[in-house]
């Protein structure tokens, strides 16, 4: 019985042994199953017509159910704007259009809970009736306009320097409902940290100018250089006019 009992406990020492050794393994195993993966997904337009209410109820708001007609199930909109609405330190917009009232009030909630905020965008189309700019301007979002001969053409939006949201879609209503559109939606770092150099003006004509927001005097980091915003404006050379929509944020 001895010898029984001794090669007994050698097999357990030799069973713990080996489960000491690959307990790291599994630990790590673990770990990965747990961590959240990279956000990959694609959206296509146009988008089907539906409730976006509970998305941008303003903060502090009870909870309450959308009586109008329209479907409440998801849609490409809707899951764009759950990207957005997903920020919560930082949201860095480049857009050549920006009409569409349901991206409009998700940034302009982004703002009030905090979330800072920059918009870039094309200075001929910001003043189209319809545009969402002079609405974020007068909510105290800082913007800025190129002043190139080219359009500002980007389609892209940075969310917490980490989430690139990018693809052929203008923020208009009608690319959303009519169009035939893409918008990729990824998640890197390296990725947003890179898509953000033309945000901070880094890469192409550093000839933007800030929109100050009525009665503020902040300055903009622009490369190495800072621009103060100044009046009255100008649009490809042109004077604005200091009663313009463009400064007094009624163009919407």
């Amino acid at each position: 019985m001895q010898p029984l009992r001794w090669q007994v406990v050698a097999a357990i020492a030799a069973g713990l042994a080996l489960a000491l050794e690959a307990l790291p393994a599994v630990l790590r195993w673990l770990w990965a199953g747990r961590q959240r993966r990279p956000r990959r997904e694609v959206l296509f337009f146009p988008s089907q017509v539906t409730c976006t209410e509970a998305l941008l109820r303003v903060p502090g708001a009870a909870p309450s159910g959308c009586p109008c007609s329209l479907p409440h199930g998801e849609s490409s909109l809707s899951r764009l704007l759950r990207a957005l609405l997903a920020a919560r330190a930082s949201l860095e917009l480049c857009l050549f259009a920006f009409s569409s009232p349901q991206l409009g009030r998700a940034v302009q909630l982004l703002h009030q809970r905090g979330v800072r905020v920059r918009v870039v965008t094309d200075c001929d189309y910001m003043a189209l009736n319809g545009s969402q700019i002079g609405l974020l301007r007068k909510a105290g979002i800082q913007v800025r306009h190129d002043q190139d001969l080219g359009y500002m053409h980007h389609k892209f939006a940075i969310v917490d320097r980490k989430v690139l949201i990018t693809g052929s879609l203008n923020w208009t209503t009608q690319a959303i409902q009519n169009n035939r559109e893409n918008v990729l939606i990824t998640e890197d770092e390296e990725t947003g940290d890179v898509a953000e150099m033309p945000a901070r003006g880094e890469v192409g004509p550093a000839s933007l100018e800030l929109e100050r927001p009525p009665g503020a005097t902040a300055t903009f980091p622009l490369g190495a250089a800072r621009f103060r915003g100044r009046s009255p404006r100008s649009v490809r050379g042109k004077p604005v006019p200091l009663n313009s929509p463009l400064l007094n944020g009624t163009v919407h």
